[in-house]
């Protein structure tokens, strides 16, 4: 539907080629990366994509969040969606890494994977809308970002030479990470993949996707335990320097900062989209199923620069560490829960860890402190941001006083998502999935207007 209207308005989101540099086009990046934990600075954006997660187990942040005026955000609303990725990526990415020409082919490419013009349209679906992240060729809202990641990697280690002319991609999935990595790095030259999931805790669809691509340059290892177990079967491998090295091992998991990076994107397009139609409203919010954290991460990453979002709203199933944190001010971590939504099925969110520290005033000491009495490497700590132990971690009450104006949060069980979704089929047509359902608001929890929301 927005594809067909997009048509009749001549919306450059319905080109048949794309040509992404607009007018005013950002020709340098102002920032550098450093790590979470504070062993890393100045990081280049080619180090950060080929590392993924930092040598000191932090994870990687941008030195300073750049930022669009209220005038630039409303110059981008007619622009397709690559227009507005290259126009957030150019402030990213220094053009002495990636020159403008090379980032548009990239995006370009990254783009032609989906089967609607416009990458992530929006729909009306009753009393709000809906972004349709399902359009990629795994039909994950993980397609967006990696099928730009894949690119990305490909377009990196093409460059180099000898023995450093090679990556390894190993990752852990709860179910939908890894077909979309797969589907986004198969083929791609000199570049190969490991993906490790949990025995019974994926869809069917989803190992079968995982488990049939004959591509050469593709591994899948199913693990007996959870997503947390596989999960820490990778991070045990990038802590292993030695190990690290030899293999010029990377990262396709959410912690991956370009994933975050390309999720921004669609953000700024389904705003552009709302308002179109929506006349007179001012900001737009999003309520985001949520379990490793990214995805919203990403909106929040989008308001900063300076993008009209509302609220945020963290939505979970029954593993429901973020709705507690967000709550109580406690991150706890409690023993998995099955659910029908099994790729949000995670005791801890693997990218919470780059909020806390935007929260604690980007003091990499302090989150330090914390992080390692919670994940119980360090000794228990009190300092004056938190409380610290092994599986858990307190904020300050004006600290989660802050967080609770960033963000909002719910939880929805197997009951409350399965009466969700049998009523939206059946009142309005639209069949969400048991991921998706728990991303539909309930204005009554809170508190803000449906009309304006996108899930």
């Amino acid at each position: 539907r927005v594809a067909r209207r997009d048509a009749r308005r001549g919306h450059p989101a319905c080109a048949t080629s794309y040509v992404c540099r607009p007018p005013h086009h950002t020709t340098m990046a102002p920032v550098r990366y450093r790590s979470t934990r504070g062993d890393v600075e100045g990081a280049s954006f080619e180090e950060v994509v080929l590392g993924g997660l930092a040598p000191d187990r932090g994870l990687y942040v941008p030195d300073s969040i750049p930022t669009f005026t209220a005038a630039e955000v409303e110059a981008m609303r007619n622009y397709s969606f690559p227009q507005i990725a290259f126009r957030i990526m150019s402030k990213y990415i220094p053009t002495e890494e990636v020159p403008a020409a090379d980032l548009e082919d990239i995006i370009n490419r990254s783009c032609t994977a989906f089967r609607d013009p416009g990458v992530t349209p929006v729909v009306k679906t009753g009393d709000c809308w809906t972004m349709e992240l399902f359009h990629g060729p795994t039909f994950a809202f993980k397609d967006v970002a990696l099928q730009f990641l894949g690119n990305l990697f490909e377009y990196f280690i093409d460059k180099k030479e000898g023995d450093a002319k090679r990556l390894t991609i190993m990752g852990a999935t709860s179910g939908d990470t890894g077909s979309a990595a797969i589907y986004g790095l198969r083929g791609k030259k000199n570049v190969h993949c490991f993906i490790l999931y949990p025995k019974g805790r994926v869809s069917l669809i989803q190992e079968q996707q995982m488990s049939t691509v004959p591509d050469s340059n593709i591994h899948c290892l199913r693990v007996e335990g959870t997503f947390d177990d596989a999960q820490d079967i990778v991070k045990a491998a990038f802590m292993d320097t030695e190990f690290r090295n030899k293999v010029r091992l990377g990262a396709v998991n959410s912690i991956n900062w370009a994933r975050v990076l390309a999720q921004m994107t669609y953000y700024f397009y389904s705003y552009y989209r709302v308002t179109d139609q929506a006349k007179g409203v001012k900001k737009v919010s999003f309520s985001v199923p949520t379990g490793n954290f990214g995805d919203i991460l990403a909106g929040f990453y989008a308001k900063k620069m300076g993008l009209p979002v509302g609220k945020l709203v963290v939505g979970t199933n029954e593993n429901d560490i973020l709705h507690r944190f967000f709550s109580s001010g406690e991150y706890a971590k409690e023993q998995i829960a099955t659910s029908i939504s099994p790729s949000m099925d995670i005791c801890v969110s693997s990218n919470f860890e780059r909020y806390l520290f935007h929260l604690f005033g980007d003091d990499p000491q302090k989150l330090r402190a914390l992080m390692e009495a919670f994940e119980g490497s360090g000794d228990p700590v009190t300092n004056s941001v938190g409380v610290g132990k092994s599986r858990s971690l307190k904020v300050t009450p004006q600290l989660l006083k802050k967080a609770r104006e960033d963000f909002l949060s719910e939880r929805s069980n197997t009951e409350e998502t399965l009466a969700l979704i049998k009523e939206y089929n059946e009142v309005h047509g639209y069949l969400y999935c048991p991921h998706s359902a728990i991303g539909k608001p309930l204005p009554s929890v809170t508190h803000y207007h449906p009309s304006y929301t996108v899930p």
